[in-house]
């Protein structure tokens, strides 16, 4: 296998990561202090809440009810303004990557346009050797002869399937 090969690989399968980073980030999403801070209020004023459930303790444990659910009202408008925020920003860079795809993409191609990016055996690609050949058979080898364009669809496909299997790995929050 050539270095070419070995190089485009690396390069498609380092923009997937980030673009699966990007996903992982969005979905996660983040939490502020303020956020955690009154989902333990409310946490706290619902068990106090439950604690009076006696007939005469029943209006403060109402009020308590009611305070937490004012609190939920509060934790829902700024996660409401917070996810706006980050979808902008998540938006924003997901554009600059995808133009960075379609730069490095268009520039890998019109580097390995006129030459094979590598040579595989015959053997290893004998029912889909003519989709991925490039002019054919290498006559010194016998080996097929693969494209950019070929390769690229593959190692897009390949590095897609390990961001999603073993991306949990090297993304570590």
């Amino acid at each position: 296998m050539s270095l070419g090969a070995i190089f485009v690989f690396l390069i498609v399968s380092a923009l997937q990561l980030v673009d699966r980073y990007l996903d992982l980030a969005r979905k996660r999403g983040s939490q502020s202090e303020e956020q955690i801070k009154l989902r333990l209020e409310i946490k706290q004023l619902l068990q106090e809440a439950n604690q009076l459930s006696t007939p005469s303790t029943f209006a403060q444990a109402a009020k308590l009810k009611r305070l937490a659910a004012a609190k939920e009202k509060e934790l829902a408008k700024i996660q409401e303004q917070n996810t706006k925020k980050t979808q902008s920003l998540y938006d924003k860079y997901r554009k600059f990557l995808l133009a960075a795809k379609v730069l490095i993409y268009a520039l890998l191609v019109l580097w390995f346009w006129s030459t094979p990016v590598t040579t595989v055996p015959r053997h290893l690609l004998h029912p889909f050797g003519k989709m991925f050949s490039w002019r054919g058979v290498d006559s010194a080898t016998g080996h097929i002869v693969v494209g950019i364009l070929p390769w690229m669809f593959l190692t897009s496909r390949v590095s897609k399937l390990l961001c999603e299997k073993f991306g949990f790995v090297l993304l570590r929050p």
